[in-house]
């Protein structure tokens, strides 16, 4: 079998193979990117109108409906610590799998607060009920933050945690055939050295989001060139080979692909170590601001009973 042969079969078959996207999957892609959005999107149109219609409305924090907004979203509220415990106590299974309460467990950090400002009337009031106001505000304002770093770290919303040895196989497993590779030619060093650099990140915070921010623009930079490098390759093994003559075409739209899903996964693994460090030092700060919280809303509640 000669080397040309094998090539004229071998290039086809590359430049066909395009990925394909299922409708199921399109689906649950489409609800992870926009669902949480479409809550948050909702609350807040909540949040505006009833701080439109505050002065319209005769609610008493200390009685009748506004009192029963404030238990109702102080109780969702402790709620949120079922989330915690159900994730380290072996003997809570039995209270549902750990990805609904997850689930649960931002509904409720959302639809809390909302009905505590109603509760309140989205009034400050004395000290102690502000003090109460601020650190529900800022638990749920770090929940947004922590959901949104979450998803960037785990296998969907409600998945298992992402490791950093799975980003680095499947870029192995991008590593072209023979006949790209010839006419990848010097580029591919240039890929190989962008891998190291994300394989092997910086240990700061600072570091990771500042390789993450950079190869987000470097990236789609070195994607430029290299596709007018890879353009000039071919037209000239083009004027050697008929072989590349026949499909140069079809080959630079697969060398494109290749390139555009090489260099996302860079980004990928890049975006990837950024997220896990802030996710890390976020969770370091939100669960105080949760015991915070619940504190301050016990001291509010024991003040307003008591005085």
């Amino acid at each position: 079998m000669s080397g040309a042969s094998a090539t004229a079969r071998a290039i086809p078959r590359l430049a066909n193979a395009a990925p394909g996207h299922g409708t199921a999957a399109g689906l649950r892609l489409l609800y992870s990117r926009y669902g949480a959005l479409a809550g948050y999107t909702l609350a807040a149109a909540l949040a505006w109108l009833g701080w439109l219609g505050r002065d319209q409305r005769n609610i008493d924090a200390g009685r009748g409906l506004g009192y029963a907004l404030g238990i109702t979203g102080g109780s969702l509220m402790l709620l949120l610590l079922v989330y915690s415990l159900r994730k380290r106590i072996r003997w809570l299974e039995h209270l549902g799998a750990t990805r609904h309460w997850f689930r649960l467990h931002m509904v409720l950090g959302i639809v809390g607060p909302v009905l505590i400002l109603y509760h309140c009337n989205f009034e400050l009031g004395d000290l102690n009920s502000r003090v109460a106001l601020m650190c529900t505000l800022l638990v749920a304002g770090s929940g947004v933050v922590g959901r949104y770093l979450y998803a960037g770290i785990h296998h969907g919303l409600y998945g298992r945690k992402s490791q950093l040895q799975e980003f680095a196989a499947d870029l192995q497993q991008l590593a072209p055939g023979a006949t790209v590779s010839a006419l990848l030619g010097p580029i591919r060093d240039e890929l190989v050295a962008l891998d190291r650099c994300v394989l092997a990140p910086p240990e700061t915070i600072g570091g990771s989001v500042a390789l993450y921010l950079r190869l987000g623009m470097q990236t789609r930079a070195i994607s430029r060139r290299l596709l007018r490098e890879v353009r000039l390759e071919l037209l000239r093994k083009a004027l050697t080979s008929s072989v590349v003559d026949q499909h140069a075409e079809r080959l630079g739209e697969a060398i494109a692909r290749y390139l555009a899903e090489h260099l996302g996964r860079i980004r990928q693994v890049a975006r990837f170590n950024a997220f896990e460090r802030l996710f890390a030092l976020w969770h370091v700060v939100h669960v105080p601001f949760f015991f915070m919280m619940i504190l301050s809303a016990m001291f509010h509640v024991f003040a307003v009973h008591m005085f």
